[in-house]
């Protein structure tokens, strides 16, 4: 309502947000969203993890993940 934007519009302009976030993250490993945050992928290593189950040991094969980090003023209007 606040923006004079009809909610079709809104959610479009999200959709291709999120769309551009993940090729930029892809492509170039981060994507930043000044004020709010920055996606980053960053690789996670080969760990020992222990099977709940089971309590069996198992080695957990290192991958590459994506976090998100809030930018600070996002934490400071929050928080």
């Amino acid at each position: 309502e606040k923006t004079g934007l009809a909610k079709k519009e809104v959610g479009s302009f999200f959709d291709e947000l999120a769309t551009l976030a993940y090729k930029e993250v892809k492509k170039s490993g981060e994507f930043v969203l000044p004020g709010f945050g920055k996606m980053v992928k960053a690789k996670r290593k080969a760990r020992m993890g222990v099977n709940p189950a089971t309590g069996e040991k198992i080695k957990i094969a290192a991958k590459t993940v994506v976090k998100f980090r809030l930018a600070k003023a996002a934490k400071e209007a929050v928080l």
